[in-house]
């Protein structure tokens, strides 16, 4: 543990560490100034940068610091590089991975980051490398413009025989003396030969495309008609003694549509037409006497296409015919079924051949389901990537071992009618991201009818309307997924269709479908967007479900539920507090938002979807979110790397702000804080504990206010006391209503300020237009107002202008409406004092006012400082950097406003306390200064982030006590705002550790599936000596695969400088 007297120590070594680079920095720049002409005269360097982390291992804990080094180097167009020094792969193994401090409660005590604090001062102040000069290389674009003569001019050239112009006879063999006029648009170079030369060379590129030179031009021929024909079973031109011949075979390539000329092998020994096919590596569309196929090559190319462009089926056909005839006068045949069927086959064939099922004596028929999705290797995965004793983890350090899953529902993958489950049967059966079919309708049928639970938080549509919505024309309404909430993976079994809407019933069975393939996790965390209303019956739902997807041990497990950060606003107050992932302990900086961006990946697939039969749609999404996994899987070296480059410094940084703030309170009140962090200790590891985050006492608001003072006339005419003088507007009414006035009287005379000396027409009639309601709201209000307070009349006759002219001049902003502060504060003569009740409604209003106000000032106040420091850290350029500007320039005047207003609600309070006898008032409302006016870490004028002081704005109660008089309460409003900077602290420190284990996670569990390949090598028994090869090959090559990621992803993070 870190003593107070090393922390402080370590504070004044930064202080002279200012100083000293300060001065470092002073000589830097007089000794530019004397070299610079000799800098000149040298060959030119630039400066590479690289950051690198070191992990600092001590008694008690593991600490990540930031460092950045620049390396020299020639800045001439070289293609030789530095290269950076690494850690050896293999010392990842031999890393202590207990990156959890032993005392995590008082980490605050704890956490030593003045090292990482020291290497960031020493980054901070590395003398700036020179930008390079601009060469012709740096735009290819200006230099290619005046080529592009040449470029037409070349392309044209092609069109003719170019080089071969001259050539009369084909030199494709020795002696041939027939006429050249053929070339290939596929094989290398342009030379021409003679048909028979071209069909020779050939026999092993059946599918290229051919140009007959006829006419003074290249047509179009095809080795069909040049005499090309392809025989299967055999050797390359080695003819079959019996074959069968195919006149009309129609092959789908890349290059285009061609149809060939095909024998298939006849012989006794001759395997089947689609074998036949297959080993050529053509898919045949069907298995009985096939007259079409489609290459692998074609399939593989539409495989990955698909996933990268989303194209459909129909327009990569467009594209194939366009391809083999784009002139539109030959009618190519039609195979855009078979396209279908061969592609529908090739991506389920293709997803058992990478899961092993073909190495499975058992066959396919064996596979189990959710056993063909590609898992998280970050995750948890029990068996796979966990430690061993994992389950018996002291409390402190078992959030690191937390499963993280958030459920959402797409409404955009809706399918409409067409087709169904017995013409359209799904070929993958529940194996990999959907759930079985026949058991989920089931299930519906079974359970389904239970009705919908309302929403008692707010009105969310997906829980209320989800009864209601049209399914007009439609099979499905949309789809519900189950993800990983921090690496966005689809989970197996965890897909599947919405009938109508998003239904209780539906996410209870994506859920707990998915739950079956979770293992032994013990800690779960849970992200819903309406996980306060779906959780609350959760348990009691699923006893009413079978048996099969019940969640075993759920007792003995510890299940947080949380609403994603972007979706959590739209809840009511206790809902933000209770479910929110920057509040709750071992969330790290997990947002619960990774389905929405998934969903922007897999939504234009959509369009394509909607068209197709129940099986086809689900097989193909599966194919897509099996792709979006893999990826996330080989791009985990890169994504975590830059993740915890990006956390270390945010982590150091929210820390010592948190420290600044919290040494600043202990310094004031440190009893409070010490209970505070109590508080905050004892409801993190109990959750049944009081929420150090919600308000305990009411909040004084003017709307709160406005309620009881109309509850208390109430109640005086139910006692017959009615004292009210007109049949519509009350005492309270009168003066609340003056107060709005008196607020829309101030808005219109900022809005007509900041008009400009040049308005436009428009502008100046919409202000008239307001400035005439208001008026006419004065003339209804005053009215009224002299019923209750005659003392006006005298007043306006005192203040009545002698000119009429200039009564007619009189803005709608500048009217005095008199209210009892205006009267206690401008009127000397006892005559014209106000009644003591309408005095006391305008106090009461005005504290609330004031308390309203103070809340919007520290509200924008904090929105302005995160604006500030979002803009100088990520805004880059001048259209970047005036739009961020102008909305930091609104939240200033927001902030304008509110101060604003708790200064005329201060000075009505003033006016009106002598009449009240209230004394005391200001010990709760302090006068506002301008220097008071500044953000919770600034300080004032000429004061140093050493010295600062808060101001009290963000130490005002806020809130309604027994004695509103003085502070006899616990200041809330201060500790809320303690408790949610140590929650920030605490997530960026838990992001750290969370980043680290899951690295560790990732090396693991890619040994795993590495060591399962080369385990399936040798499962199959009794097959020929090529399938056993081809089993044992296929083996190998995947567990390379994972081999070669790990050591990727270990030498990536081994160049963090010793963190892996």
């Amino acid at each position: 543990m870190v003593s107070k007297h090393r922390r402080q120590y370590d504070k004044d070594m930064r202080e002279k560490f200012y100083v000293l680079n300060q001065e470092l920095e002073q000589s830097r720049q007089l000794a530019s100034a004397t070299t610079e002409r000799e800098e000149a005269s040298q060959p030119s360097t630039s400066k590479h940068k690289h950051t690198s982390f070191t992990q600092t291992l001590d008694t008690s804990c593991s600490r990540l610091s930031a460092r950045v080094e620049y390396f020299e180097g020639s800045a001439s167009a070289s293609t030789e590089h530095q290269v950076l020094p690494v850690c050896d792969p293999q010392s990842f193994n031999d890393l202590d991975f207990n990156i959890m401090d032993g005392a995590h409660e008082n980490y605050l005590e704890d956490t030593n980051i003045e090292p990482t604090h020291e290497n960031y001062l020493e980054d901070t102040n590395i003398e700036p490398t020179r930008k390079r000069k601009r060469t012709a290389g740096d735009y290819p674009l200006a230099s290619w413009l005046p080529k592009r003569d040449a470029f037409i001019l070349e392309m044209l050239r092609l069109e003719g025989r170019g080089d071969f112009i001259s050539q009369a006879t084909c030199h494709g063999t020795y002696g041939c003396s027939l006429p050249a006029e053929f070339r290939c648009e596929d094989c290398f170079g342009t030379e021409l030969y003679c048909q028979s030369c071209t069909v020779d060379r050939h026999h092993e590129h059946p599918l290229h495309r051919i140009k007959h030179w006829k006419d003074s031009f290249f047509h179009d021929v095809t080795l069909k008609s040049l005499g090309l024909r392809i025989q299967l079973g055999h050797p390359t031109q080695e003819r079959c003694y019996n074959p069968a011949a195919c006149q009309d075979f129609v092959v789908l390539h890349v290059n285009g549509i061609h149809e060939v000329s095909l024998d298939f092998c006849g012989c006794e020994t001759a395997q089947s037409p689609t074998t036949q096919l297959l080993r050529i590596r053509w898919f045949p569309a069907t298995v009985l006497e096939p007259k079409t196929a489609a290459t692998f090559k074609l399939l593989r190319h539409f495989h990955i296409l698909s996933f990268e462009s989303k194209v459909s089926a129909f327009e990569y056909w467009q594209t194939l015919t366009r391809l083999t005839h784009n002139r539109g006068v030959v009618i190519v045949k039609d195979r855009y079924d078979a396209l279908l069927r061969m592609i529908r086959e090739w991506r389920n064939i293709t997803l058992l051949k990478r899961f092993g099922r073909g190495h499975d004596p058992a066959g396919t028929g064996a596979t189990e389901q959710g056993s063909c999705a590609v898992l998280c290797p970050a995750c948890p995965q029990p068996g796979k990537n966990l430690p061993e004793n994992w389950e018996s983890a002291p409390s402190e350090i078992r959030w690191l071992y937390a499963l993280f899953l958030a459920i959402d529902a797409n409404l955009r993958l809706a399918r409409k009618n067409v087709s169904s489950d017995q013409m359209d049967p799904g070929l993958n059966r529940g194996w990999a991201y959907f759930v079985e079919e026949q058991q989920y309708k089931t299930f519906l049928t079974d359970v389904g009818k239970c009705p919908q639970e309302k929403s008692t938080c707010a009105s969310h549509n997906a829980v209320n309307l989800a009864e209601t919505k049209n399914s007009r024309g439609l099979a499905a309404t949309g789809a519900g997924t189950v993800d990983c909430s921090r690496h966005n993976f689809k989970w197996p079994c965890g897909v599947s269709d919405l009938q109508k809407g998003e239904k209780y019933v539906n996410m209870d069975y994506l859920f707990f479908s998915t739950m079956q393939h979770m293992g032994d996790i013990v800690v779960l965390n849970i992200s819903y967007d309406i996980a306060c209303q779906w959780s609350t019956n959760l348990w009691q739902r699923m006893h009413q479900y079978p048996s099969m997807i019940h969640l075993c041990h759920y007792d003995n497990k510890t299940i947080t539920f949380l609403v994603p950060k972007f979706h959590l606003p739209a809840h009511i107050e206790i809902c933000q507090i209770t479910y929110s992932h920057n509040l709750l302990k071992g969330m790290g900086r997990t947002d619960g938002e990774a389905p929405e961006r998934g969903w922007a990946n897999i939504n234009p697939v959509a369009t394509s979807t909607r068209e197709m039969g129940p099986g086809s749609r689900r097989d193909t999404l599966d194919d897509h979110f099996g792709d979006f996994n893999w990826k996330k899987v080989t791009n985990m070296g890169v994504s975590l790397s830059q993740k915890l480059k990006a956390a270390v410094p945010e982590c150091d940084q929210h820390v010592c702000d948190f420290e600044d703030f919290n040494n600043a309170l202990e310094h004031e009140r440190p009893e409070q804080v010490a209970e505070w962090r109590l508080a905050v200790e004892r409801w993190e590891s109990d959750s049944s504990q009081e929420n150090p985050f919600v308000l305990t006492g009411k909040p004084l608001t003017q709307a709160a206010v406005q309620l009881s003072l109309s509850q208390q006339e109430a109640d005086n005419l139910e006692h017959g006391m009615d004292d009210s003088l007109h049949e519509e507007v009350s005492r309270s009414v009168l003066i609340s209503s003056g107060m709005e006035i008196e607020d829309q009287q101030c808005q219109l005379a900022r809005d007509i300020e900041l008009l400009g000396g040049h308005p436009t027409d428009l502008q100046c009639t919409k202000l008239q237009e307001r400035g005439n309601i208001l008026r006419r709201k004065i003339e209804q209000w005053s009215k009224v107002q002299l019923l209750y307070m005659p003392v006006v009349a005298r007043l306006h006759a005192s203040d009545m202008p002698t000119s009429r002219t200039h009564l007619t001049e009189e803005k709608a902003h500048e009217i005095e409406l008199w209210l009892p502060s205006k009267i206690h504060g401008d009127a000397t003569d006892p005559v014209h004092q106000c009644d003591a009740t309408l005095s006391h409604y305008e106090w009461e209003l005005c504290r609330a006012q004031a308390y309203d106000a103070l809340d919007d000032l520290r509200r924008h106040l904090r929105l302005h400082t995160h604006l500030y420091k979002f803009k100088d850290t990520h805004i880059r350029g001048q259209r970047a950097n005036t739009r961020a500007s102008a909305i930091i320039d609104k939240v200033e005047l927001n902030v304008s406003v509110a101060a604003a207003r708790y200064r005329r609600a201060w000075s009505a309070l003033k006016h009106l306390s002598p009449a009240l006898s209230c004394t005391m008032w200001k010990e709760e409302f302090p006068k506002l200064e301008n220097d008071d006016i500044r953000g919770m870490s600034q300080g004032k004028p000429g004061q140093s982030s050493g010295n600062c002081t808060l101001s009290w704005i963000w130490k005002a109660r806020g809130i309604a006590s027994d004695a509103p008089e003085g502070e006899t309460v616990l200041n809330e409003s201060l500790r809320i705002e303690w408790c949610k900077s140590r929650a920030r602290a605490t997530r960026w420190v838990e992001e750290v550790q969370l980043l680290q284990e899951e690295m560790r996670r990732v090396a693991a569990y890619l040994l795993w599936p590495a060591t399962w390949w080369d385990a399936q090598a040798d499962r199959r028994a009794g097959l020929a000596l090529a399938e056993v090869e081809g089993i044992r090959g296929y083996a190998k090559r995947q567990a390379a695969v994972r081999r070669d990621l790990r050591d990727t992803f270990l030498t990536k993070w081994g160049a963090m400088n010793g963190t892996f």
